[in-house]
């Protein structure tokens, strides 16, 4: 895949909010100085919902769709980029994607896990152009800094070489994380995904219930004309009381084949430093 840039020399203003669960002020000072460091363009604004607890939730589901419709409907806004994943999204994801206006069309929309809720409801209405890559979060990760870095690269200067690797110029894409995407499935959030390659990630799951969420999700998607599938990592599996006898990659290959999809391969994205960017839709470069 070639590599370049395409640099904006303008500040780029971009909104963080917290559509699942919380963020802490100490890991959001540590993003901003990095990006103070590395991407000096970027001026990064993290909404105070962020740091809002109730129970699991960052803030009630109002106030986490207050804070996302306000930053995508600010004009001096350019991008906005999820803090974490968790779970919460799906809760107000179809109550924010109906109050955006004309202005959020135009941004960029970042983020993966549970963000995916999101993303995919944009996706669906056709508003901004929306990314599955790294998220604020990971720099709790061991060198978690890359993923950040790759991350700004992408949504400042559209650095090519932030991409997932296996991309195809000419082809639709679209990547979520297994389990949101399987129970998204059925619902008024998923997208159209007819001729896309899907690329799906998992973290923390036993094998069987990665089995279950392949199932659910190929015969769902069996009459959808997907152009195939390509799997992720599949990181910090369980441990069952039992070996269950298949490696995640064989669970995907006969679950395509059952549902006569196509198995794309292996893909460079995940709950991990690694995770690099999906832009969804029909990919240019």
């Amino acid at each position: 895949m070639a590599q370049g840039t395409n640099s904006i020399s303008s500040p780029v203003r971009i909104g963080i909010c917290a559509p699942s669960t919380p963020f802490t002020r100490d890991a959001a000072n540590r993003v901003i100085a990095l990006a103070a460091e590395t991407h000096p363009q970027a001026e990064l604004i993290f909404d105070e919902q962020c740091f809002f607890v109730e129970g699991h939730f960052a803030g009630s589901d109002k106030q986490r769709a207050d804070s996302f419709v306000a930053l995508a409907n600010d004009p001096s806004i350019d991008a906005i980029w999820f803090a974490r994943g968790g779970y919460g999204a799906a809760r107000m994801a179809e109550a924010a994607i109906a109050q955006l206006e004309s202005t959020a069309k135009g941004k960029t929309y970042l983020g993966y896990s549970d963000a995916g809720n999101l993303l995919g409801a944009l996706y669906r209405a056709g508003i901004g152009e929306v990314a599955h890559g790294p998220m604020p979060t990971d720099i709790g990760r061991e060198n978690g800094e890359h993923a950040i870095g790759r991350a700004l690269d992408w949504i400042v200067h559209r650095h090519t070489n932030a991409l997932e690797p296996g991309l195809i110029s000419g082809q639709k894409h679209a990547a979520f994380n297994l389990m949101t995407l399987a129970m998204m499935t059925g619902t008024r959030l998923i997208p159209d995904l007819r001729d896309h390659i899907l690329i799906v990630e998992e973290i923390s799951e036993y094998l069987y219930a990665f089995d279950r969420a392949i199932f659910h999700l190929c015969s769902n998607l069996a009459t959808h004309g997907l152009t195939g599938i390509k799997l992720g990592n599949v990181s910090d599996i369980t441990e069952n009381d039992r070996p269950f006898g298949e490696s995640p990659e064989e669970i995907t290959r006969r679950w395509c084949e059952d549902s006569d999809i196509a198995y794309l391969g292996r893909s460079e994205i995940g709950h991990d430093i690694e995770n690099r960017i999906v832009p969804f839709g029909l990919l240019k470069f």
